[in-house]
């Protein structure tokens, strides 16, 4: 999955297994439409990211364009990791 690919330049774990990706929608065109937050509303990287997240979504064969949505509500929390990434970084439930 493409979004693997983009790391938080903070946290070695990518951005989807960090659970910052919070909705996901292809419509029939082809173009990606991504909802999605970061751990801290002050992100100093966020405009990185969000270009690092375009830019692998439209890597992709057959996706014509990818429109990121940055939002803070529901704000993140670790509960919305993947285990691989809970573990990755020692946390426990």
């Amino acid at each position: 999955m493409a979004l693997r690919q983009v790391y938080d330049p903070e946290i070695p774990v990518n951005i989807y297994d960090l659970g910052l990706i919070y909705e996901l929608r292809v419509d029939d065109d082809h173009n990606v439409f991504i909802q999605m937050t970061f751990t801290a509303p002050n992100c100093p990287m966020a405009d990185v990211v969000i270009q690092d997240v375009k830019d692998a979504v439209e890597d992709v064969p057959g996706v014509v364009s990818a429109t990121i949505d940055l939002v803070f509500e529901p704000a993140w929390d670790k509960s919305r990791m993947s285990e691989e990434a809970k573990l990755e970084l020692g946390i426990e439930d």
